[in-house]
């Protein structure tokens, strides 16, 4: 491993902050270097926008009928697109914030908040990314195997049948672990061993019009069943009885920050753009296309299952859905797509998590792109990690859920206000610091009473066996 020259006092210098994470794609030789690489001279607009909105659009979309069931329609609806309004919003404080008046941009998330709260902040943030996205991957890993071979009732509940097992059968090449290990093998392993993220522009794209999928066949269905009659206007405001379910309305809160979490992928995309002053009209742009997509998901998602909507929607097409002839079909397109979704999500969280780690592993050491036998051995670590987690330890979900969204609270809005409330280089209005304060407001208390009840749930559930 390569480690950055020993400064004149003898003493090891941090690597930069602001130092490049990637190849920079305009002027010096580093620019004329990758703009040689293959011909590579800047990522585009769409390219940004597709990649963007891949890291945004993941397992999370499949949680939201399920929080519009708890808020009712209208305050539901409302709550999605004020989530995309504040994710915006805190994307624009920290590149803001890494812009200062003199001086290099910053690179990385992690260099906006190293530079407001130093190396103990930098630290927190990169552990949070890397347990946010680890537990992400598991998750997504874990549903790839289920939708593909199914779950056991070993597994906990209910035998569900696979796609794989629905159509050849139960055979050894349909069991979990082999569907697992193909898909490392031929699917991730190619994709997760590109070094810059524009590379993945074309997967994500894939990924994005798979997303539409879901939406357009859940649409389908749901006007038809809607105008014979199948199906009725579904409850427009949340349904409060007792305390309990009041407190509850508050669980949503994190689901709906996780499902727009992708603060850390904005700068590597922003460092391969060819004009990086695009880079707020392409987070305008993603969060427009992920609030539209949230929002069709979760009215149509709701309006078909109703009271019934389970907490992943993609359960409920694992059932009957009234067509005797095409039904059967309808069911394996929605998971089919949305598994393919998953996995063209997965370069692009796992890129970011790589990142982080090294980060936080290796913090003299030269950018990771510069030294391919680090780079080899974090990639083969993580996805050891990742493949061990989906296939031996698959009830880890309710642990992941509730790191995760404590982690994705973080990342997507306490840092964000934090570094626009310190706002090193004075960048921020007034209007900024109201908006970070709310923010902050906002995510300290719903985590905690999410997290709460979460507790609480555990211990009445296990207090009522």
């Amino acid at each position: 491993m390569t480690v950055l020259p020993l400064a004149r006092d003898g003493r090891k210098p941090r690597r930069p902050s602001r130092a490049p994470l990637l190849p920079r794609c305009g002027g010096g030789h580093e620019g004329a270097e990758v703009a040689g690489d293959g011909g590579f001279d800047g990522a585009s607009f769409s390219g940004a926008v597709f990649n963007l909105s891949t890291t945004v659009v993941g397992a999370g979309i499949m949680a939201l009928p399920a929080a519009v069931k708890v808020l009712g329609l209208v305050p539901g609806l409302v709550m999605i697109v004020l989530g995309g309004f504040l994710t915006e919003a805190s994307i624009d404080m920290i590149l803001r914030a890494g812009r200062p008046p003199s001086g290099p941009r910053a690179t990385s998330y992690a260099a906006v908040v190293g530079d407001a709260f130093g190396s103990v902040g930098r630290a927190l943030l990169q552990t949070c990314v890397v347990v946010n996205n680890l537990g992400m991957l598991v998750v997504y890993m874990i549903i790839i195997g289920d939708v593909l071979s199914g779950t056991s009732p070993s597994d906990g509940g209910d035998h569900h049948t696979g796609v794989l097992e629905g159509w050849f059968g139960r055979h050894w090449w349909t069991a979990r672990s082999f569907a697992l290990l193909s898909t490392t093998l031929f699917v991730f392993a190619p994709l997760i061993s590109f070094k810059r993220v524009d590379s993945l522009r074309y997967t994500s794209a894939l990924s994005v019009a798979l997303a539409l999928v879901f939406v357009v066949v859940a649409a389908g269905i749901a006007v038809v069943k809607l105008i014979d009659g199948s199906i009725g206007v579904p409850r427009l405001l949340p349904e409060i009885v007792n305390q309990a379910s009041f407190w509850k309305l508050f669980t949503t809160v994190p689901i709906l920050v996780t499902a727009y979490i992708c603060q850390y992928s904005v700068h590597p995309i922003e460092n391969e753009l060819k004009d990086p002053s695009q880079m707020k009209s392409i987070t305008r742009t993603a969060m427009c296309l992920c609030s539209t997509v949230y929002v069709a998901t979760s009215l149509f998602g709701f309006m078909l299952f109703g009271e019934r909507t389970m907490d992943d929607v993609l359960a409920n097409f694992d059932t009957d859905m009234g067509f005797p002839v095409y039904g059967p079909l309808l069911n394996d397109i929605v998971r089919v797509s949305y598994v393919l979704h998953l996995m063209l999500v997965f370069p692009i969280i796992f890129y970011s998590l790589r990142l982080n780690l090294d980060g936080l592993l290796f913090p003299l050491a030269i950018p990771l792109t510069y030294d391919g036998h680090r780079f080899a051995a974090i990639t083969v670590g993580l996805m050891g990690v990742v493949f061990s987690g989906a296939n031996f330890v698959p009830s880890i979900w309710d642990a992941f859920q509730l790191t995760g969204a404590t982690a994705a609270v973080a990342i997507g809005f306490i840092f964000p206000a934090a570094v626009a409330l310190r706002d090193v280089y004075e960048v921020m209005t007034r209007k900024d610091k109201v908006l970070a304060c709310f923010m902050i407001l906002l995510a300290v208390s719903s985590s905690t009473i999410a997290i709460s009840s979460d507790i609480y749930g555990i211990f009445t559930d296990e207090s009522s066996r």
